[in-house]
């Protein structure tokens, strides 16, 4: 008796060559997932495309890792390393990026990425695109390689933001998603009502252009909410 119709490719215990042959009825193959406008029933890494985001922290959860990647056909063509809360990380995510490009999704899965917290956003990442998950699901043909970037706005900076705070002398704003804090302005009861900062992305750009650095910092000052209003205004690193 054999264990199926024709000679088993692999080696088979005792037990199992003494069974009966059963047919397999369910032949339904795997269920479709959406991939970029397109329903697709997927049973090899090529059949994967979108673009999504994710994030990942380290095993001490110090630092945290936003990764962004663009499939297309199975293949990584394109990624977003943001990291933050670790000094240390920012230097995995500059290696990182030259590994991920370029590698199959089942590649990057199983490669080192120097740092946990981006091995963890890939992990949760890998999850997506293979289940349907993606930020792009839905659109048809997806999104063309560098729209990743478009997540950082003008300046090519990451969307930050850094606020400080203790129980007896309140909050400290030092970064926005708009930039760098200059200042806080508060009302009649000590409370923040705005704030003053400079666009650093647009500064740096205007520096490189040959404006002075002085002119380039006070040409990309800007305020929000009712910073103008405020009866004091106080350096948040100072004071």
């Amino acid at each position: 008796m054999s264990c199926c119709k024709e000679k088993c490719i692999y080696d088979c215990s005792y037990e199992v060559q003494q069974m009966a042959y059963v047919s397999k009825g369910a032949r339904h193959g795997p269920a479709p997932i959406p991939e970029e406008g397109e329903w697709v029933k997927p049973t090899q890494i090529t059949d994967i495309s979108g673009l999504t985001h994710g994030i990942g922290w380290c095993a001490p959860q110090q630092g945290a890792c936003k990764l962004t990647l663009n499939v297309k056909k199975g293949v990584i063509e394109e990624a977003l390393i943001e990291t933050i809360g670790c000094s240390g990380m920012t230097h995995s995510a500059a290696m990182a990026a030259e590994i991920l490009s370029g590698k199959t999704i089942l590649e990057a899965l199983n490669s080192d990425l120097v740092c946990d917290a981006i091995n963890t956003a890939m992990r949760e990442l890998f999850l997506q695109v293979v289940y349907g998950r993606t930020q792009t699901a839905f659109s048809e043909g997806g999104l063309p390689i560098g729209s990743g970037m478009e997540d950082l706005g003008k300046g090519l900076r990451s969307q930050t933001g850094t606020i400080y705070s203790t129980n007896i002398k309140g909050v400290r704003y030092l970064e926005m998603a708009e930039g760098y804090i200059l200042e806080i302005g508060l009302d009649e009861n000590d409370e923040v009502i705005g704030y003053k900062f400079v666009n650093l992305g647009k500064m740096m750009e205007a520096i490189k252009k040959g404006i002075s650095h002085k002119e380039a910092f006070e040409g990309n000052i800007s305020s929000y909410g009712r910073f103008d209003e405020a009866v004091k205004k106080i350096d948040p690193r100072k004071e």
